[in-house]
């Protein structure tokens, strides 16, 4: 048996100068259209600003939506195309680029099978905000997908030798008469590199770490913090847009409600903590919305509080099952109590107001009714037992919905809804699929079905 090949970035020194495909952005749909491209026999190149490759994907935690699978078959969930269209139709406002939507909810599911046959294997099935029916595919050998799938992806990247090219900044793309793409693009050092090639996929992701798009676009978000990467900082919508590229979307900016950030850093505390039972309580000690609404209503929410922060709480037979919790442990975001009373006087919460809640809550999953507030999903424990935990949350900028204006195909077009031929574009750079609002999950699937798809088209019209 032949020893697994383990990712290193590939020195400049042992690239080509001329590729089929170079692929801008090593996140999962850089890496995904790198390894299907390189399955259809085509020589791909992949270069990634940051030291390390990965991008906001490594941050993912809740799983990857897709509805008809094998997965929610063994489970008993009945499932269609047409449900998981109309619940992010419905969660996205109605604003969603309908011809992309209907591409993505019908080919999810094939992307989980293709990453199955790549060794990525999601096998457990959890639910988030929005849906309505669990949908988020996850990996049971692993505490979150992300890392799990870009670790998957780049190894098998690196048995294919797919050069992988870490600390390259593209500064501009050029295309001259005859629709080859010349890539300038600098190293760490600063040095400057040319490359060419007949097709290029943007994957660099969105831009909700950038201060100077957030106030161009959404000056009233400017005070939040982000739980995005520090590269994500839109530089493919400028590459795009000097190659006569159109932007969709751009004011809209999706603000998740539940992050930790307490410290310096910020953390998101995944959908599936919700999905798998948790509970939202705000200062008082009460509860205030359907925790599994979608994230603009929860946020709206949290927002609308005597103080713009909450707490989720849940017990330990939650942790159990939401295995990300022992991360979020780990690195001490999460706060302990044997018994309510306890956990209510670690949290500065009146006592009597989260015991009331608590019993509340109870109530609402043995009836499995929650009058209240509509909850309808993830009514799966009702806290009877300790010990008990909480995370205190706030909103923080996630996601950016809007990018460039892309076809079903991943074709990125131009101000007059014509393809710019041999660019394509997948991810959080393409905008419209998700309206104004992306639901929890979706994003890593839009990573796998559009990174194929842009690979495939490209592939097609080489």
């Amino acid at each position: 048996m032949t020893e697994r090949v383990e990712f290193k970035p590939t020195s400049i020194d042992d690239l080509s100068s001329q590729y089929d495909v170079i692929i801008i952005g090593a996140g999962s749909t850089g890496l995904t259209s790198a390894l299907e491209l390189t399955e259809l026999g085509k020589k791909v190149v992949v270069l990634e600003k940051m030291e390390k490759p990965g991008g906001n994907s490594m941050r993912a935690s809740s799983g990857m939506n897709a509805a008809e699978t094998a997965i929610q078959r063994h489970e008993g969930i009945i499932d269609s195309y047409e449900s998981f269209y109309e619940d992010t139709y419905k969660g996205g406002g109605k604003q969603n680029d309908v011809e992309m939507l209907k591409y993505f909810t019908s080919h999810a599911d094939s992307a989980v099978e293709w990453l199955k046959e790549h060794d990525v294997v999601l096998d457990e099935i959890t639910l988030t905000g929005g849906m309505s029916v669990k949908r988020a595919h996850r990996p049971s050998s692993a505490p979150a997908i992300g890392g799990y799938l870009i670790h998957q992806l780049l190894n098998q990247l690196a048995e294919e030798k797919v050069p992988v090219v870490c600390g390259a900044t593209v500064r501009e793309i050029d295309c001259g008469d005859n629709h080859q793409f010349k890539v300038d693009f600098a190293d760490a050092q600063g040095s400057n590199h040319l490359l060419n090639s007949a097709a290029i996929i943007l994957a660099t992701g969105g831009f909700a770490a950038s201060d100077a798009l957030i106030k161009k676009y959404r000056p009233d978000l400017v005070h939040y913090k982000t739980t995005n990467h520090p590269g994500a900082t839109g530089d493919g919508l400028q590459l795009a847009e000097n190659l006569g590229a159109q932007l969709v979307d751009m004011d809209q900016i999706q603000v998740h409600p539940t992050v930790y950030q307490d410290g310096d850093h910020a953390f998101l505390i995944g959908e599936m903590v919700r999905g798998e039972g948790a509970i939202l309580v705000n200062q008082s000690g009460h509860r205030f919305v359907n925790e599994l609404d979608t994230r603009k209503v929860v946020t709206d929410a949290i927002n609308a509080q005597t103080q713009p922060d909450a707490y989720l709480i849940f017990n330990a037979a939650l942790a159990k099952r939401a295995s990300a919790i022992g991360f979020y442990d780990h690195i001490g975001l999460v706060q302990h109590g044997d018994h309510i009373d306890e956990l209510a006087k670690t949290l500065g919460l009146p006592v009597a107001n989260l015991k009331e809640t608590m019993q509340q809550w109870s109530d609402v999953v043995a009836k499995r009714k929650d009058e209240a507030f509509g909850r309808t999903m993830g009514l799966v424990d009702g806290f009877e037992e300790g010990p008990y935990m909480a995370i205190h949350i706030a909103p923080a900028i996630h996601y950016t919905m809007g990018g460039l204006k892309t076809s079903a195909k991943a074709e990125v077009l131009d101000k007059k809804f014509k393809p710019i031929k041999g660019l394509y574009a997948g991810g959080e750079v393409a905008g419209g699929l998700h309206g104004n609002n992306r639901i929890g999950g979706n994003s890593i699937a839009e990573t796998v079905v559009f990174g194929l798809q842009a690979a495939r088209q490209a592939f097609k019209n080489l």
